[in-house]
């Protein structure tokens, strides 16, 4: 391997990384909410449409980043553990035999946050740099 070559390697390698740590998905609900913390397991249950409500039985209603979005594709990997072409499969297996549809979707990040921290019955998740005082993280996968 040539000089050039390895330093455009290296190079490549380090603004990989930084771009993944730079992005860390947190899941979010308003500040208001009497919901402190879930496990990935419940987050997952919600998103997924197995569970309507919050473990303290209010509604939970989840929201969805935009479709193609890297966050989503984290958000799947580190909530439910399947790769978003999976996730994909699965809502369209729901909506094919009418068990469900897929959450709705707020574009871009900032209206997540602004709906979420209007309405306690709402969940999402976003980039870390996105929240505010007026949602709160209740898990960070």
């Amino acid at each position: 391997m040539t000089y050039g070559l390895r330093l455009l390697t290296l190079i490549t390698l380090m603004l990989s990384t930084l771009a993944v740590a730079h992005a860390q998905v947190v899941v979010i609900v308003s500040a208001k909410s009497p919901i402190s913390a879930l496990s990935k397991q419940q987050v997952s249950n919600i998103f997924l449409g197995r569970t309507r409500a919050f473990p303290d039985g209010s509604p939970a209603i989840p929201l969805d980043l935009q479709s193609g979005t890297d966050l989503r594709a984290e958000f799947s990997e580190k909530v439910h553990g399947i790769a978003i072409s999976q996730l994909n499969a699965y809502w369209s297996r729901m909506v094919f035999t009418g068990k469900g549809n897929p959450p709705r979707e707020a574009i871009p990040p900032e209206i997540a946050v602004k709906l979420t921290a209007s309405n306690t019955q709402l969940i999402s998740y976003v980039d870390r740099g996105w929240v505010n005082d007026s949602v709160k993280v209740i898990l960070t996968p």
